[in-house]
């Protein structure tokens, strides 16, 4: 038995409405695609990397996770943060390919193949991955491991659990997408039908029913990053914790559904503040080099200092498809300027923002966005 989807209220429903709208409103405006885009969906696929991994203990920064992404094995991470990062980076950009699959299915060989990707630098007899555990499994509490916070359905009916999750996954209900996708979530974390790797396992899922709707690309369709948010962190492990102690589906579930609408609109707001950042940033960067007489492809590498913190020489020269020679000789030459300052030496090397770099861009890539609550009634 699964949880009951919750009936939408007249609040719910208005905050879908206004989720809806913002996402459309974000598809339109990536229709007409511009240079900076590229950055800014590696940037979200880098957020929701580093976010969901930082809820599971691993904190890697985005910008470190850009970085392994792209490739760079200079990194200054623990060996253990750089597997989780790559493992959970290559299971997304798999899911994130599926998006548009015209023979797509659900199933157990699907979702547990995405487990050994996962997981499977992890594998153990005791653990093992791309399977169902074959014990019990316990969800501790984070202010002492010794007290089970959540018990898991035993283990013999973890299959009959999932076959029943896979039949709803390929029936559709009629439910709005962004509802089927949260409850898929809540199903899949409940039943915790893996040793290790659930709570990534079921955001992932929750992401890819979105990103198979076909509204936003997938990059744009994650709220991950939303529940990586300490603060968010810390109420989504409450609202799980607010279903009890064992695995009970005929309990009303609305608050997760709730939360989940939250999450949704408040990630459609940051998404939009980002994306307008960035092409404020840009065309900042643009009047600069303009002004300094400098080549337009160097505003490639201040856009990634301005809104990430630092670029390196191989991102640039990836972004750019320049040469080794051509993007050393650019770099250094923002540097002659002061317009980068370098850190660290050899391959281990990236720029950050010099004293005359563009206050204007620094200072449009730095304000904060205000996010409003969809729910508060003084709107």
């Amino acid at each position: 038995m699964l949880f009951p989807t919750p009936s939408l209220t007249t609040a719910d429903e208005a905050v879908l409405v206004e989720v809806d709208r913002m996402r459309d409103e974000l598809r339109h405006q990536l229709l007409a695609t511009a240079k900076w885009t590229g950055g800014l969906r590696k940037f979200l696929t880098a957020d929701a990397v580093a976010a969901s991994n930082s809820i599971e203990g691993f904190k890697v920064s985005t910008v470190d996770v850009e970085d392994l992404i792209a490739g760079e094995r200079d990194v200054d991470v623990s060996e253990e943060d750089r597997e989780e990062t790559l493992a959970y980076e290559r299971m997304m950009t798999y899911i994130q390919t599926l998006h548009d699959a015209a023979d797509f299915a659900y199933s157990k060989g699907f979702l547990n193949s995405l487990h050994w990707m996962l997981q499977g630098h992890r594998h153990t007899a005791r653990k093992p991955a791309g399977q169902w555990r074959r014990g019990p499994v316990y969800v501790t509490d984070a202010r002492d491991p010794s007290i089970a916070a959540y018990i898991a359905p035993e283990a013999d009916a973890v299959p009959a659990l999932m076959a029943e999750l896979i039949q709803w996954l390929e029936h559709d209900d009629g439910s709005h997408t962004l509802v089927r996708a949260a409850m898929a979530h809540l199903h899949l974390v409940s039943i915790h039908p893996w040793a290790d790797g659930n709570g990534r396992m079921s955001r992932s899922l929750q992401t890819l029913m979105i990103a198979r709707e076909g509204v936003l690309a997938p990059e744009f369709s994650s709220i991950e990053a939303w529940l990586g948010r300490p603060g968010n962190t810390w109420e989504y492990y409450q609202v799980l914790g607010r279903r009890g102690r064992e695995y009970r589906p005929d309990q009303d579930v609305a608050e997760w559904l709730r939360f989940n609408l939250t999450a949704y609109h408040q990630q459609a707001q940051t998404v939009h503040a980002r994306f307008r950042r960035s092409g404020q940033v840009w065309d900042a960067l643009t009047d600069f080099t303009n002004r300094q007489g400098l080549d337009q492809r160097l505003v490639t590498a201040l856009h990634d200092v301005a809104m990430s913190g630092r670029v390196r020489r191989t991102r640039y020269e990836q972004n750019e498809g320049l040469s080794l020679q051509q993007a050393q000789r650019d770099l250094r030459d923002l540097v002659r300027a002061r317009t980068l300052a370098p850190v660290g030496r050899t391959r281990a090397r990236y720029y950050v923002a010099g004293p005359h770099f563009p206050e204007t861009a620094l200072d449009l890539a730095h304000t904060p966005a205000a996010l409003e609550d969809p729910y508060d009634e003084r709107r």
